[in-house]
Parts: structure tokens; C-alpha cells; sequence
């Protein structure tokens, strides 16, 4: 009987960035059963995965001894077996596998330098883990070649709002769709991608609300929509300029907001003249007379608010597709106010903390550029106190993952530290990463499964999952959140950061944290979005919202309601223009391929597919195709297809 249970412990969902608050409840240190309980994201929802998909921590697949590549295994590759790998691996004692760990990868700064060693880290990781790992491979190697999957998710978004609002977070929880009028969704699919968000948008609309929503795919959220525009993939900038182009033309811009607030009005205003929806209509496969229309919803609403996700971002012209958004809702003066904003829709359970702590290879944690001499020497000072290796910090912007892979191809990075991530699946071209993590001369992978990275590790670290350990997470409303352990990690598993304090140990680092919160309390040194938000409040109030005004401010929901941060306190139009596709279809690739989730399963799968219930629902990856299309290839619905 799963309400049979002896004690519960509050906690955060692991999958996406909504961040529910869950009651874990256990007994004979297992989980039970999952409920959702009064969390500021959730209010007591849960969506699938959350309720059912916590099993996986008990798999007979979790890691519970570090693993060391025997001296004679195969060749590097997929040719693990994660519940058979004693033909490729053997079991070690930490202090080995920590040795030689740490050993492969000193040497190769010995021989090669410090940047011949590269850091891929986690969205997956607490706050505090993703800024040790971080510190590890820019204290320890002085330089910033360290990543997470922020680059294959949000990271062109983060570009765009850096660049014009100031600030990479959202401007508005989601739940202030509570208050708006009007809403647009566009490439974001938050019924399976973040049903608990989903929720909040249906009852939007219940109450009234005009829902716009634009995918290239038709979607669930479809049904809800006052307008469904199913646009062209890839045409987003076409389509939003026409939008923008109509509000200009027939004088629907906010004046006064525009003149306080924002600053290259003018450029963006001469810009948008050559991009009429007669023209851009056979562009984005939208027709002129429902562009007019949704321009002049949006823009007469008295509180507008735009969510978006990968459909944006995951572009060459990613970052031009969110300095539209921007633009659209600064003209519109819907920023600041209750009910509007700029939600770029995150991930990962902590792909804001993440990359709030600095997991970025041109940030240091708070969003501080490396570029920038007071900054660099700001964590210089903090971080001197720990003694020992201190390198000096690296002026120059890191590589990204993508990056990183192509200079493991070219010689120059010849050693990576893989925490909690999973390249040889989820990078965009799996056979260059997989080429890559074979082609590394020492390969550190810390992880809770042996995942397909780990197929390609030398030493493999076992690590604790969420219920196991404490550490802070921040959620894509910019609210920071505490994580308690619930169960007791299997076999000799640890928790991550004291993995890497180990490991920085042998690294010559003078660490000696001894808890998160010591962490936690380091990172208060430098980053001013932790402002009033302590250990102790956390573990008192659960959660607390970052800007947070003072110790006993909930936190800020809405923020710029009386400016930016940026020179003079304005935003900036940034004017985007049309770029043509990297390929178009032909003769030999004749579709397009547009990705998503499922509900039941979470990216690769490395959780979800050992997760009992929700892979019994769903124990298939499955393709969409239009009916004309299987008609033409002779396939039946339900048949196997392969993707080439």
C-alpha cells in the first residue's frame, strides 16, 4: 500500500523548471509515494512525472561503487551494458577512483595547460554544486571552458535579454498570467513540456483571457488558443516584425512607456517599415489579415505577457528570435506591471540556478562578465582565502559544449569533467560529441546512471540523486528553493559536492567545505540576487523569491517596474532582421524535423525510462507525421519509421 509510510520530508520536484514543491513519503528509506504540496510555483499541483517518476532513484541500474575502465576494455564507444559492466569497468575504492581521477586530469595540465581540461556541468546540480563545479575549473585550470545545457536550451535567450533588458531571469512569474488580459506562447509546448505552468494558462483562458499561441506544431494548448497561428519553421522573425510592423504603422506602441523606459526606438520604428504582413505572409505561412489581428489584440491589452521556449531559442537566429519578443512587449509598455512580462520558459529543475552560479563560460555566478577587471578581481579576493592552487582568472570568454567538442576534435582539449550531463545523447550532432568523448585522453564522468557519456569515462564517480542531499535550486520564476534529503544514497554513493570538494582537494585546491550552506554562504559574497535570502530562511520558509527586498520580503514576482538594469535604467530595441536556414530541404532530406518531449519522459530518458509507471505509459519514442505523408511512404499509424 503506497500510503503506508512512516515519515515525510518537503522537497523539489528533479524534472522541469517550474520547480513544485513535493512531500516525499518514505518508509524503510524508500519513497513511497509523492504529493504535491502548497509550493509558490504549484500550489499543491503536480503534473506525471512528478507524481510517479521518482522510482528511478531505486533502480538496479544506480551507481553505488566508483567505477575505473579496465586495462582491458574494448575500445571506447556504446558497448555498456548499465546493468552488465564488468567487462568494460571495474569497482574502486574512492580514494582510487579520486586519485586517478583528479591524477588525469593534473597531468594533462602539466603537459598541455590548463585549458587542455574542459568542465561540462549540470542543470540537474544544486545551486551550490554548479558553483563549485565552476570554481573547480576556473580556480583550478584558469580558464572559463566550462558549460551546461544552458546551451542547448535558453542560451540565446539569455543573450537577447542581457543585451536589451539587462538581466538574463524573467521579468514575471508565470503565475502572473493571473492578472494579464492577453497572452502569447510561442514555441513552447507547456502541456507536456511544464503542466503545472499548463494549468495556470488554462484557467487564464477560463477567466477570459485571449491566448495566442504560435508553433509551427499543432498542440494541446491549441484548444485554449483565441488564435492558433502554425506557423513556418524557422520564420519566426518574418512573422514577429509583421506583427511589430502593424502596431507601428497603426500607432497601437506605448509613447510615454517607450520614451521613459527604452532607448533605439527610432532604429527599431525605420526597421520595421519593410515588414508588412502582405509581405511576410508567404514567408511565415501566416495570412496579413490574422497578423493585423493578433497585433492589435496584444497590443490593446491592458496587460499583456509572452512566454516562450526552445521552438525560439534553438535557432541560428535563436537570439533574433527572443530580441523580437523584447521588442514587442517594450513597445507595448507590457514589462513591469502586474500581469505582464518576459518569460522565456526554463528547462532543467535548475538551469536558472545553474547558470545564475556561474556554469557559463562568459559569466562568472550573478551574470558578472569575465571580461570585466573589478569583477575578476572581486572573486580573486574571496577565493584566495581557501589557499593553495588559486590560478588567475581567465579574461577571456570560455568555449561552449559545442565548442568545447569541436576543439577536443582540433588537439586542444584533450580532458573533460562531465558532471550530471549527458553529451553523447542530447548534444545536436550525438556522432561529432561521441566521435569527441572516445577521442579523450581522460574522461571524468559524475553520475547517477551509467549514461551514455559514461560509456566513454576512464573513471566514473557515483553520485546522490535529488532526495538523497541538500542544496538550493532556483526555478524559472526566479525562486530559490530548498531540497532536503529524504533517503540515504545507494552503496557508497555521495552527493556531488562533496565529490567535487574531494576531488578539488587532490587538485591542489585549498576547499574545506564541509556543507552546502557554506557554499551557499560564499556565494552571498558575490551575488547580489542572494540579497536577504539566507540558509536559515530557506529551511524556514522553503522559498523565497530573488530580488528580495528585505529578510522578511517574499521576493519580487514583477521586477523593472521603475527601470533597468542598464545604462540610464532603459531598455534597447535591437532591430532583427531575416537569415536564411542553414539547410533547406531538397531532394535527398525532403521534411523538416522539429523535436519535442513527451509527457511522461524528460529529455534523454536517462530518469524517466526507470521510472516503472511512467515508462509502462509510455515505453515508446514515437514520430509525427502529417497523414499525406504516411499515405505517401505507405505507412500505417502506428508503424516504424526511421529518421535519417
Amino acid at each position: 500500500d503506497s500510503k503506508d509510510f512512516d515519515h515525510e520530508v518537503e522537497s523539489i520536484c528533479p524534472f522541469c523548471g517550474v520547480g513544485c514543491q513535493v512531500s516525499l513519503k518514505i518508509k524503510g528509506d524508500r519513497v513511497k509515494y509523492v504529493e504535491g504540496i502548497n509550493g509558490p510555483a504549484n500550489e499543491g499541483r503536480l503534473c506525471v512525472k512528478g507524481r510517479f517518476g521518482f522510482d528511478y532513484i531505486h533502480h538496479d541500474h544506480r551507481l553505488t561503487k566508483p567505477l575505473i575502465r579496465r586495462e582491458d576494455a574494448p575500445a571506447k564507444g556504446l558497448n555498456v551494458d548499465p546493468g552488465n559492466w564488468g567487462d568494460v569497468f571495474r569497482e574502486a575504492s574512492w580514494e582510487e577512483a579520486l586519485d586517478l581521477a583528479a591524477g588525469g586530469l593534473a597531468k594533462l595540465k602539466q603537459s598541455h595547460g590548463g585549458a587542455s581540461v574542459a568542465g561540462f556541468g549540470s542543470a540537474k546540480c544544486t545551486n551550490e554544486e554548479a558553483y563549485l563545479f565552476q570554481k573547480i575549473i576556473r580556480q583550478g585550470f584558469g580558464h572559463n571552458n566550462v558549460d551546461h545545457c544552458t546551451r542547448l536550451c535558453h542560451a540565446s535567450s539569455v543573450a537577447a535579454l542581457m543585451e536589451n533588458v539587462g538581466s538574463g531571469a524573467v521579468t514575471a512569474t508565470f503565475n502572473e498570467i493571473e492578472n494579464a488580459d492577453v497572452a502569447i506562447v510561442i514555441g513552447a509546448n507547456p502541456i507536456e513540456n511544464h503542466p503545472v505552468a499548463a494549468t495556470y494558462f488554462k484557467q487564464f483562458t477560463k477567466r477570459g483571457g485571449k491566448l495566442i499561441v504560435m508553433d509551427p506544431r499543432g498542440q494541446a494548448l491549441k484548444r485554449f488558443a483565441s488564435h492558433m497561428l502554425q506557423f513556418r519553421p524557422g520564420a519566426d522573425v518574418s512573422m514577429l516584425n509583421a506583427i511589430m510592423h502593424v502596431i507601428v504603422e497603426e500607432g497601437l506602441y506605448d509613447q510615454h512607456y517607450i520614451d521613459a523606459y527604452t532607448e533605439n526606438w527610432d532604429a527599431e520604428r525605420a526597421h520595421l517599415k519593410g515588414f508588412s504582413p502582405e509581405k511576410m505572409a508567404d514567408i511565415c505561412g501566416i495570412d496579413a489579415e490574422t497578423l493585423r489581428d493578433v497585433a492589435r489584440i496584444f497590443a490593446g491589452g491592458k496587460a499583456g505577457m509572452i512566454f516562450w521556449g526552445m521552438g525560439v531559442s534553438q535557432h541560428i537566429h535563436g537570439t533574433d528570435n527572443s530580441r523580437c519578443l523584447i521588442s514587442l512587449a517594450l513597445m507595448t509598455g507590457h514589462v513591469g506591471r502586474p500581469g505582464t512580462g518576459l518569460h522565456p520558459l526554463r528547462g532543467q529543475n535548475n538551469v536558472q540556478g545553474a547558470s545564475d552560479a556561474g556554469l557559463i563560460p562568459m559569466f562568472l555566478p550573478d551574470m558578472q562578465t569575465v571580461v570585466s577587471d573589478d569583477v575578476r578581481a572581486k572573486f580573486a579576493t574571496i577565493w584566495a582565502r581557501d589557499g593553495g592552487v588559486n590560478e588567475p582568472l581567465d579574461p577571456n570568454k570560455g568555449l561552449t559544449v559545442t565548442e568545447i567538442m569541436d576543439a577536443v576534435h582540433g588537439g586542444d582539449i584533450r580532458g573533460m569533467y562531465v558532471l550530471g550531463e549527458n553529451p553523447a545523447m542530447s548534444d545536436p550532432d550525438v556522432a561529432h560529441a561521441r566521435d569527441a568523448l572516445a577521442k579523450l585522453e581522460h574522461l571524468v564522468v559524475q553520475d547517477i546512471f551509467i549514461t551514455e557519456t559514461a560509456n566513454y569515462a576512464d573513471v566514473i564517480l557515483p553520485a546522490a540523486a535529488f532526495a538523497e542531499k541538500s542544496g538550493t535550486v532556483t526555478n524559472t520564476n526566479r525562486q530559490v528553493q530548498l531540497g532536503r534529503p529524504a533517503v540515504s544514497p545507494p552503496g557508497e554513493a555521495r552527493a556531488d559536492w562533496w565529490i567535487e570538494v574531494e576531488l578539488a582537494k587532490r587538485l591542489g585546491l585549498g576547499w574545506s567545505y564541509t556543507h552546502p550552506s557554506e557554499v551557499f554562504a560564499e556565494m552571498k559574497l558575490t551575488m547580489k540576487s542572494f540579497d536577504n535570502i539566507s540558509w536559515e530562511r530557506l529551511e524556514n520558509e522553503n522559498a523565497v523569491t530573488y530580488p528580495s527586498l528585505s529578510p522578511t520580503d517574499p521576493g519580487q514576482p514583477i521586477v523593472f517596474g521603475d527601470g533597468f538594469p542598464r545604462l540610464d535604467g532603459r531598455a534597447r530595441f535591437t532591430p532583427a532582421d531575416l537569415i536564411a536556414p542553414d539547410d533547406v530541404p531538397d531532394a535527398d532530406y525532403p521534411m523538416i524535423l522539429t523535436t519535442g518531449r513527451q509527457l511522461e519522459h524528460w529529455h534523454t530518458g536517462s530518469m524517466t525510462r526507470r521510472s516503472k509507471v511512467l515508462d509502462t505509459v509510455e515505453p515508446e519514442a514515437n514520430c509525427s507525421l502529417h497523414p499525406s505523408t504516411l499515405r505517401k511512404l505507405g505507412v500505417a499509424p502506428g508503424g516504424l519509421v526511421r529518421l535519417t
